[in-house]
């Protein structure tokens, strides 16, 4: 299973480095976009771009954001609770609310995303960008992500969940 997550969380990890730079590149044409309707100026096509970098941020670090625990958790619960209890909810959390959840979110995004790649859908706004089927791709794409990563921090939780962390972990090298 090791092998599994190791893909997984790399794949996390490079998603979350993209997601990184979609937000640096969105900060800028930001700023760039304030200052430029300060000064009477703007661009539709820089708005869409903010518009679709945004949720390229966004649905690309998802799985990054669950993988370094970035997400909201209610921890003062879980600080009373033994590691074991704290793995079993994790486990139970993403079997029963987390992973129906994305996959929810993928089945009733295909037919959406689909007929937007059917139509070779581009911006609502004149003079927009075109490829708007490209950013819509990643709804299903990012839930999908989302999932992958939960199913690794499932796999990482399960054998504590078992109580069987000792067995887990031996063979890794001690810091």
């Amino acid at each position: 299973m090791g092998g599994i997550q190791k893909i997984i969380d790399g794949t996390s990890e490079a998603c979350g480095h993209v997601a990184a730079l979609a937000a640096t590149i969105l900060v800028a044409l930001t700023a760039g976009l304030v200052l430029a309707f300060s000064l009477g100026v703007g661009s539709v096509k820089v708005q869409d771009l903010v518009l679709w970098l945004n949720a390229g941020m966004v649905m690309l670090g998802l799985g990054y954001a669950l993988k370094h625990r970035a997400h909201v958790r209610i921890d003062v619960f879980s600080s009373r609770w033994s590691a074991r209890t704290v793995a079993r909810v994790e486990v139970l959390g993403i079997a029963l609310l987390l992973l129906p959840f994305c996959a929810a979110l993928v089945w009733f995004s295909l037919d959406y995303v689909a007929m937007s790649w059917r139509m070779g859908e581009r911006s609502g706004s004149t003079g927009g960008l075109a490829g708007l089927y490209l950013a819509k791709t990643l709804l299903p794409a990012g839930a999908a992500l989302l999932a992958l990563q939960g199913i690794a921090e499932a796999l990482r939780s399960l054998p504590v969940a078992l109580g069987r962390e000792a067995q887990a972990n031996a063979g890794e090298p001690t810091a």
